[in-house]
């Protein structure tokens, strides 16, 4: 009812638009199609996603020379609902996610049910709109069944309820954007959703691992540089006892800020500022703070207002940098300090709040000139109690879940992701190899979980990456699909996954999983962690 309604209020205004020519299409650029930036001559402005774009091709369905039926159409080549005028663009669709597949750590049968349900719709070339829906309920792995039932989520998704007598999670999520352009120079975006600050498959300043959140994003476009300003809302899953007591309130909120200045030097170099600050809704006695008015300021390094108030939010300052090294090869990075004091990080003692991290990468195309075979390497390292604060009201976190890394901190990681595309062929390939260092029980607190408050640190100084129970993770995944209608992403896909965990606590544990299924979707989950 809500998605139809927005429907017709769209149609609604688009037939008091007074444009006389045919308009096109402006759609988001996803994880499939944004390797086009790249390749581009120019150099566009690409950290900062989701990312729209004007589609002139997907003004009209293209003339096929064969006369198909109207099951056809809609199965391979069209939307499952399409309203295309002069003025305005409607398509409605259902987006299935059907699996079935095989763990063998405790011999496990998974599945997914999903079903879920987008529209997608431009007046003009002003104003996009998109809303999703999704209902689901799955089993999963041993692994990712141990971290659902220990954080209370599914991984990106909701919020769990058991299902099959607690053999499995029912869960939903939704996803909302509405966009308004007027000018070349201004874009006002207000979404329920994430967001994505980077070039590399993680990000360390910002990604979009975790579940939906509230935002108002406005960014500024001026000759070659590009700012955005960001706030939104976050959600304390930990607050149980307070959502226990003011079940009317709901879990603890936080706010944040976020300011991202990104500034195109030449056709080959683009480099990137950024800014965040986090605060508590209220106290952890309840007494309301809010929204804090003093941060709607949209200038970049809140540091000197949020020290001005007084008060001891949690600030962090990045950096981040591309530079295309070839037409077809772009190397890219990220810093982020969470705390920095000189002496401290060049005096080699390991203080315990030398909190900084650090990313390099590549992203190659066409790789020995084979056409849509690409290829991207990265290296991730965070030092031990970065991105964790002294309470979960306040720290870098959403929803259970980091709103960086999903490794959390005190870990390094190299990755490697291979990806091929012929026709509606598509095969993806993915290494990831990483070194953290775990807590021996819930106690203690060797830096790795971001949720437990560092100033429970053992020790003030001899604090390097790895330190507690040093654990070794493999995760490889092979996928192959075959897309059966682009326009919304729908294809039969498998793919086979090996994970192996080894410390000196578990001992080594291995994991081969099998999937199967009709799937159609765009966001990509992160379940290699």
């Amino acid at each position: 009812m809500k998605h139809l309604v927005w429907v017709t209020a769209i149609l609604l205004l688009a037939r008091a638009a007074s444009a006389q020519e045919k308009l096109p299409v402006i759609l988001p650029y996803n994880h499939m199609n944004i390797r086009e930036l790249y390749l581009d001559s120019s150099n566009h402005h690409t950290a900062f996603k989701p990312i729209l774009h004007v589609d002139t091709s997907a003004m009209y369905t293209q003339e096929d020379p064969v006369k198909r039926s109207l099951l056809y159409r809609k199965l391979f080549q069209e939307h499952l609902l399409e309203f295309r005028n002069k003025e305005y663009n409607v398509f409605i669709d259902f987006l299935p996610d059907f699996q079935i597949g095989k763990s063998r750590e405790g011999n496990r049968t998974t599945w997914l049910n999903t079903r879920g349900a987008i529209i997608q719709a431009n007046i003009g070339t002003k104003f996009y709109f998109e809303s999703s829906f999704y209902e689901n309920q799955g089993k999963f792995p041993y692994y990712l069944d141990q971290y659902i039932r220990k954080n209370d989520i599914v991984p990106g998704q909701g919020a769990i309820k058991d299902y099959s007598e607690g053999k499995a999670f029912d869960y939903n999520y939704a996803n909302a954007l509405l966009s308004y352009t007027p000018n070349k120079y201004l874009n006002v975006t207000a979404g329920y959703g994430q967001n994505f600050i980077g070039d590399g498959y993680r990000s360390l300043i910002l990604s979009d691992i975790q579940f939906s959140y509230p935002y108002l994003r406005l960014t500024g476009n001026l000759g070659n540089v590009q700012y955005t300003a960001m706030w939104a809302q976050f959600m304390d899953k930990h607050s149980k006892d307070f959502a226990a007591a003011y079940s009317d309130l709901g879990y603890y909120k936080k706010w944040g800020v976020f300011h991202f200045l990104d500034w195109n030097v030449n056709k080959r170099l683009t480099l990137g500022l950024f800014d965040a600050v986090i605060w508590p809704d209220a106290d952890s006695s309840g007494r309301k703070r809010g929204f804090d008015w003093s941060y709607m300021n949209p200038i970049i390094f809140l540091r000197s207002a949020e020290f001005s108030e007084g008060s001891s939010d949690n600030a962090l300052v990045g950096a981040n940098f591309k530079y295309k090294l070839l037409p077809k090869t772009t190397i890219y990075g990220q810093l982020v300090l969470d705390e920095f004091k000189i002496k401290e990080v060049f005096g080699g003692k390991g203080w315990w709040a030398n909190k900084q991290s650090w990313q390099l990468g590549f992203r190659s195309f066409d790789l020995f000139k084979v056409k849509n075979l690409d290829l991207q390497g990265e290296y991730n390292a965070v030092r031990p109690y970065t991105y964790s604060y002294k309470s979960t009201l306040i720290n870098y976190e959403h929803y259970n879940q980091s709103l960086a890394h999903p490794l959390g901190a005190n870990f390094q990681e190299v990755l490697g992701i291979a990806t091929y595309r012929y026709k509606r062929w598509y095969g993806r390939g993915e290494i990831m190899y990483a070194k953290y260092g775990d807590d021996p029980d819930t106690k203690t607190n060797f830096g790795h979980d971001i949720s437990k408050p560092y100033t429970t640190h053992p020790n003030e100084y001899g604090n390097w990456i790895g330190q507690g129970i040093k654990t070794n993770l493999l995760y490889a995944q092979g996928t192959v699909a075959y897309v059966l209608n682009p326009k919304y992403n729908l294809r039969v896909e498998a793919s086979l996954a090996a994970r192996r965990l080894k410390n000196d606590i578990t001992g080594s544990k291995t994991d081969l999983i099998f999937n199967f299924g009709l799937r159609s979707s765009f966001r990509q989950f992160y379940y290699d962690f």
